[in-house]
């Protein structure tokens, strides 16, 4: 089922306008797409607990708009920079025929299972959510991302995820596909206790090869042998 969301058109506008908005419970927006923008405004209240709920930020919405309802989706939206309070927000208007392009959530499962994390590994999300391309009937409410392979010191990368049918990863960037989503990470103690131990074996391999003294070679410690004695002087005649 949509998520529903009412507003009515904005007549005034202007910072002051917004200003006076917002100090009566109202929330200034647009609504722009297909046909024309709307300056519209919105309950503060119903808006700010609608945001806090991740559907919100990724799903076709349904903006009840003085009677008319559209399918849109957020686009922006602006908090104050210390209060909990909701400044501006955007909306898109959908078209049915037309891949949109949108960020979805990733849902991590079965790490409990991942045999890098029963070796003592930690799971690292690099990544919280993909940017995909899709028709609005495909849209899908969050991708899932299996973690029960995952040994120790490997990725999944974006090229591993599942993507249902008639979704495809939107980035353009180069090796965008071999983006890392999640890692597992080699705890420090694991990695010292590695070292360690090839540090101890590069020396045990060394003395192993080193060369031993010559047979037969003259010691290089100890007196120095005594000069041969000078032959006895003959009797003078």
């Amino acid at each position: 089922m949509a998520i529903e969301i009412n507003a009515t058109n904005r007549k005034a506008q202007g910072t002051g306008a917004s200003r006076r908005l917002r100090n009566t419970g109202r929330v200034p927006g647009v609504l722009y797409g297909v046909g024309d923008v709307n300056m519209i405004e919105l309950d503060h209240n119903e808006l700010y607990y609608k945001l806090r709920a991740e559907a919100f930020h990724a799903s076709i919405l349904t903006l009840n708009l003085e009677g008319k309802k559209e399918s849109v989706l957020l686009r922006d939206f602006v908090m104050h920079p210390f209060r909990q309070q909701v400044q501006h927000i955007d909306f898109q208007r959908v078209d049915e025929k037309k891949k949109m392009h949108i960020k979805v959530p990733l849902h991590f499962i079965n790490e409990d299972l991942a045999p890098g994390v029963k070796e003592g590994g930690k799971i690292s999300h690099v990544m919280n959510d993909l940017d995909i391309a899709c028709l609005p009937k495909d849209l899908p409410a969050f991708i899932e991302v299996d973690l029960a392979h995952l040994t120790l010191g490997h990725s999944i990368h974006v090229s591993d995820l599942k993507l249902p049918k008639g979704v495809e990863a939107a980035s353009h960037a180069a090796h965008a596909a071999e983006a890392v989503v999640a890692t597992v990470q080699v705890p420090r103690g694991m990695l010292e206790a590695e070292v360690t131990a090839e540090a101890a074996a590069a020396a045990a391999a060394s003395a192993a090869v080193a060369p031993a003294p010559a047979a037969g070679a003259a010691k290089t410690t100890g007196a120095a042998p005594a000069p041969a004695a000078a032959p006895a002087a003959k009797k003078a005649k």
